[in-house]
């Protein structure tokens, strides 16, 4: 495959200011189950490749799975004249910021290799997880699973020639307690999905879903009876699962230099975050430090090399408060005279490179928890999204949670359900007066992260550990 690839780009430099291909198979596990009974179990893969070139300042794309030399020739020649096409109604010339020559192999280390895992046994944690959660109210329960394996072959007219398998490892359990008149969720690690990470199997033991199903189902029958979070301007304690929601939509999609650019106007919307602000902009307090970091162990946003065949690198976002940095594609980069820091990936092969996040996180502070909560003396505790509604800058929003908790005078008190927070991006974080130590960090990943047409769908990671807001209005759903 490696000869016919290098085939067709042979075939192609001589016709293009510049040519990648991208090889990409993927192989996935999915495991559900209701209940304790399995619901579904599937086992997908999918191979193509994806051919990308640069003619007369503008792109063209196509894409195959039929691999043979014939069809890839016919593919590049598609992507030709598409590019060809393109050139003569262009509103500007495409460039690319430079790029070095890359020959590397990047493998995600693991521990344990989650397609060597017999079925049996990941079927067996789960039916054990759901049946612990069916008590009392607890009527549902859900436990999932999913397993990737994904290798990607990139080569550029530029001589890089890359080699990755990325491993993703990752799910959760939730509980559902229906009342006569109401109904509540409790989720673990995570909502929507659990969490995840670049690892093997080792993950699902380290998060402990049968060790937590129990007090997962006793919070959701103890929300069902739960007053509604009270009304009103507090301050206010995120938990590490619902922070990472919060930088996800408020700093990681406003950072995306092609939405600042007017790329996604007619689909994902544009940011507030403009290119006068750049170094020129308050965007938290001091102890808000956000960083893009695709190098880090174990995030659902780390990798080798981007899919234009940029290496990995941790870009500053937010530096003590102050707007600092974008995460760039090489298109987008050229424009404002700088490299790319390797935030261009695509959803497959059959799909073109975005910007997009690798690992957008906020990076610990210097508090413990029982601190965070020890100098309020009238606020709320909020954890596990539930909801969530934000504009197209990006600025004004509404977030729920499924799990509350009073604090008054230093203390966690009694639970509230239906929980909402609101408010305008960088009041929000210039509220910020306290993030908690490395201890209390983790990486949480996100993995339906959606953006371009046709829709591409992502994973993403985002560190945090709980972090304290003053003056913040709360309410409750109805």
């Amino acid at each position: 495959m490696k000869k016919v690839l290098e085939e067709i780009l042979d075939y192609l430099e001589l016709k293009v200011n510049y040519a990648d291909i991208r090889l990409v198979e993927t192989e996935s596990e999915n495991i559900e189950v209701e209940n304790g009974i399995l619901s579904s179990y599937r086992v997908l893969n999918n191979k193509g490749v994806g051919i990308r070139v640069l003619v007369n300042g503008a792109w063209g794309f196509a894409a195959s799975n039929n691999l043979d030399k014939l069809s890839l020739l016919k593919t590049a020649t598609k992507a030709l004249v598409i590019a060809q096409a393109s050139a003569l109604i262009k509103k500007e010339e495409i460039k690319l910021a430079p790029e070095d020559k890359h020959i590397a192999t990047y493998i995600t280390p693991i521990v344990k290799d989650s397609f060597k895992v017999n079925p049996t046994e990941k079927i067996d944690l789960l039916v054990k997880a759901t049946k612990i959660m069916l008590r009392d109210k607890v009527k549902k329960t859900e436990g999932l699973l999913n397993f990737y394996k994904i290798q990607k072959t990139f080569l550029s007219t530029e001589g890089s020639h890359l080699e990755q398998t990325i491993f993703t490892s990752g799910g959760g359990i939730a509980a559902y307690a229906i009342g006569e008149k109401d109904f509540q969720t409790r989720s673990y690690p995570s909502s929507f999905g659990g969490d995840y990470a670049t690892s093997g199997y080792e993950f699902i033991e380290e998060i402990k879903l049968l060790e937590n199903a129990e007090r997962i189902s006793e919070e959701a029958n103890q929300l069902l009876f739960a007053p509604p979070a009270p009304e009103g301007i507090m301050d206010v304690v995120l938990g590490g699962s619902q922070l990472a929601l919060q930088v996800h939509e408020s700093c990681g999609h406003p950072v995306e230099l092609d939405r600042v650019l007017g790329k996604e106007i007619s689909f994902a919307g544009g940011s507030f975050l403009t290119l006068d602000k750049l170094n020129n902009f308050i965007y938290g307090s001091p102890e808000v430090t956000i960083v893009a970091d695709a190098t880090v162990p174990g995030g659902l946003g780390s990798f080798g090399y981007d899919d234009e065949g940029v290496p990995a690198s941790k870009t500053y976002l937010v530096n003590r408060g102050e707007f600092s940095g974008y995460l760039m594609s090489r298109e987008d980069a050229f424009k404002l005279g700088l490299k790319s820091n390797g935030a261009a990936r695509a959803d497959g092969w059959k799909r073109i490179p975005l910007v997009r996040m690798t690992n957008i996180n906020l990076l610990p502070g210097n508090f413990e928890f029982d601190e965070l909560i020890g100098d309020i003396k009238q606020g709320i505790y909020l954890d596990t999204n539930k909801s969530w509604s934000i504009d197209d800058k990006r600025l004004n929003f509404q977030f729920g949670t499924e799990f509350a908790r009073e604090i008054k005078k230093g203390r966690l008190g009694k639970i509230y359900k239906n929980a909402i927070y609101q408010g305008i991006t960088p009041e929000f974080w210039r509220s910020c007066d306290g993030v908690s130590k490395q201890e209390h960090w983790h990486i949480w990943g996100i993995t339906n992260c959606g953006k371009g047409q046709p829709e591409q769908v992502m994973q993403v990671g985002h560190g945090t550990s709980p972090a304290r807001f003053r003056k913040i209005q709360v309410g409750a759903s109805q």
